[in-house]
């Protein structure tokens, strides 16, 4: 047996096996307004529900439940002439993009502005994309796209119970998906672009190219290939090593209906309706909503018309997708709102955290295969198009330069301009948060979102954008557990140490990355451009060799079952810091480090001012007493602020 499931972010779909490692890799955790699986996917039941029993829950009429409509919208082609992949030649394109969804079709329309030859696999380049998706205004409009948002709002809201409600002053727009499609086509075309209608099986590599194996097959060559197909992908090899995370899940149904009457005002969004009174009829609702809840999502189109969505923020294992659905009956004829016809209905699942892909591969990823769903909110479709314009332009400067860049070094470029090592310690901060969801109930759920749109709206705007840096989201951290109420603290002090210590462990981790160990002679630096020279100093081989301190240290005796204070992992600048500054008072310390002998292997450099606000003057073996900076052949700027460099052995 085999599930289908239609990716957000690309029209193409993917098969897993049950019990497979694709099936176990699995997971979701979004803001429902923020992506929505299709119409068209079909989940078995037996999928997502940890019992087969009988439901509890019936309907007693066919008036009384939306879930026995059948929508009436049929899918349609766009009315666009393509220009088609002439498999009968040999041509080698600059690029190929697997997968004709937002990401994929930014990414092509990126690249061959810049005249790159591209080719966009995909089996049905002219559907419209299923999915209905809902970004920040703002968003759009910093990429030039707000055109492409058929209705806005120029407020959103969130209800956290009968007696809670936040307004949020910041407009929301639901995406108008043909309009959207066809600019990027159409800008496609304009600029080059070929289509072949297939699927893609399998990538075959060369040193210096790679061969896409089509279902039809048809072969395309090109100096990149770009997987844009979705979640998952059979395509991609993912980093499941290091104890990586396990992902989260979220789950959904979501309709566009005709309906009678609903109580929403039209000119605001609803982002998050966290009641439960509609259980009061429904008891047997209760228990389980209370420890995992679900919440209303609803984009008010006119008086009758309306896109309604019940979702599980966040759950693993998944939550069973027949009780989201009897929650959303409960909570429709709660609020009175009698569905006459379903337009679309929408089943969403949708894989948040866990592993991301191997970095670097030869296959690069683009939105939701590149593991870009924001692993605490579920935002995707503004950051796919957004990060698009990132990779574009590192694609652009190696298949356009003089000297093309390809093989293994333009992989690397790539996949670091799509996952540069802040994006990935921003990214572990984003899987804390989900961590923590996971383990809210109803209350401590409401009690999170109730001080988290209370913080400046800077930092919830970030947030949700995925733009801010290491140091805000710890500002935000400190910001939002002092907007907390006192039980929310508890919940949080209590339930997520586990949570914060891997979170911490994984950083460090990737600071040691940040600074790895200098290469033997062994093992010579490579140069990122694919070129001989002997003009070069990339071909000469460092000179210097690692120096080991001559001093005496204390050993920790293994033989005896002494108890620490404290014990530090790493013998850096900040272990060692703070290692002598606890012991300073008289805490038993202990330092673990595989070579703590040895000196650092980076320059460090530092503003001589706070190095002196520290009194660690002394450990900079060299001054300037000014700095500048180059803007360009005519501007320069001199900065007054001495700066240093750190003596490593020194202090």
């Amino acid at each position: 047996m085999q599930y289908r499931i239609n990716h957000p972010i690309s029209t193409q779909p993917f098969l897993i096996q049950p019990n497979s490692p694709s099936m176990a890799s699995m997971a979701l955790v979004q803001f429902p307004f923020f992506l929505n699986a299709s119409k068209s996917t079909t989940i078995s039941p037996n999928t997502l529900s940890p019992s087969t029993k009988p439901s509890r829950f019936q309907i007693s009429s066919r008036r009384e439940s939306f879930l026995d409509l059948t929508p009436t919208s049929k899918p349609e082609l766009l009315n666009i002439d393509l220009r088609r992949h002439d498999s009968s030649c040999r041509k080698e394109y600059g690029m190929v993009v697997i997968g004709g969804g937002p990401a994929g079709l930014r990414l092509a329309e990126r690249v061959s502005l810049h005249g790159v030859d591209v080719c966009c696999i995909d089996p049905s380049p002219l559907s419209g994309w299923p999915n209905n998706y809902g970004s920040w205004v703002d968003e759009f409009e910093s990429m030039g796209l707000e055109d492409c948002l058929d209705k806005t709002w120029p407020m959103t809201y969130v209800i956290i119970d009968e007696q809670r409600r936040k307004y949020l002053d910041r407009p929301y727009g639901r995406v108008g998906r043909k309009v959207l499609k066809t600019k990027l086509m159409e800008r496609c075309l304009s600029q080059g672009v070929r289509f072949h209608t297939a699927k893609a099986w399998k990538v075959v590599h060369e040193e210096f190219s790679s061969i896409v194996q089509c279902s039809d097959g048809c072969d395309v060559k090109a100096s990149l290939v770009v997987d844009a197909s979705g979640f998952s992908s059979a395509l991609l090899d993912y980093d499941v090593r290091r104890g990586q995370q396990q992902r989260g899940y979220q789950i959904a149904h979501g309709i566009l209906a005709e309906v009678e009457e609903h109580p929403f005002d039209l000119d605001k969004m609803l982002l998050m309706d966290w009641r439960d009174s509609h259980m009061g009829n429904e008891p047997y609702l209760r228990p389980a909503n209370n420890k995992l809840p679900t919440f209303l999502y609803a984009m008010p189109l006119s008086h009758n018309l309306i896109f309604l969505e019940e979702t599980s923020l966040v759950s693993r294992p998944v939550l069973s997708y027949a009780e989201i659905k009897k929650r959303m009956v409960a909570r429709l004829r709660h609020l009175g709102i009698k569905v006459k016809q379903v337009l679309e209905d929408e089943k969403c699942l949708i894989p948040m955290g866990g592993p991301l892909p191997i970095i670097p591969q030869s296959v690069v990823g683009a939105g939701g295969t590149a593991g870009l769903v924001h692993p605490s909110t579920g935002y995707l479709v503004a950051r796919a198009l957004a990060t698009a314009s990132v990779m574009a332009d590192s694609i652009v400067e190696c298949l356009g330069s003089i000297r093309m860049v390809r093989g293994s070094h333009l992989h690397r470029r790539v996949w670091s301009s799509l996952w540069p090592l802040q994006r990935k310690l921003e990214r572990e901060f984003y899987c804390f948060g989900m961590e923590t969801l996971l383990k809210l109930d109803l209350q401590g759920t409401r009690s999170f979102f109730d001080a988290f749109f209370d913080l400046d709206p800077n930092y919830w705007h970030g947030f949700l954008s995925s733009r801010l840096s290491l140091e805000e989201l710890a500002m935000l951290s400190l910001s939002l557990f002092g907007h907390a109420s006192n039980p929310s603290k508890l919940d949080i002090v209590s339930k997520c140490p586990i949570p914060l210590a891997k979170m911490m462990g994984k950083l460090a981790l990737a600071s040691i990355y940040l600074h790895p160990s200098p290469q033997t002679p062994s093992q010579p630096q490579q140069s990122l451009l694919n070129f001989k020279s002997t003009e070069s100093f990339l071909d000469l081989t460092p000179t210097s060799k690692p120096d080991l301190l001559n001093i005496d240290l204390r050993r920790h005796d293994s033989s005896c079952r002494k108890e620490y204070g404290m014990v530090v992992i790493g013998g850096g600048p900040a272990g060692l810091r703070l290692a002598e500054r606890v012991s300073l008072h008289g805490v038993d310390v202990c330092c673990i480090d595989p070579s703590p002998l040895s000196v650092w292997p980076n320059n460090h450099g530092s503003w001589v001012d706070e190095f002196e606000s520290m009194g660690l003057e002394d450990c900079l073996d060299k001054t300037w007493p000014m700095t500048y900076v180059i803007i360009d052949e005519q501007r320069r700027k001199y900065l007054d602020r001495p700066y240093g460099r750190v003596g490593r052995t020194a202090g």
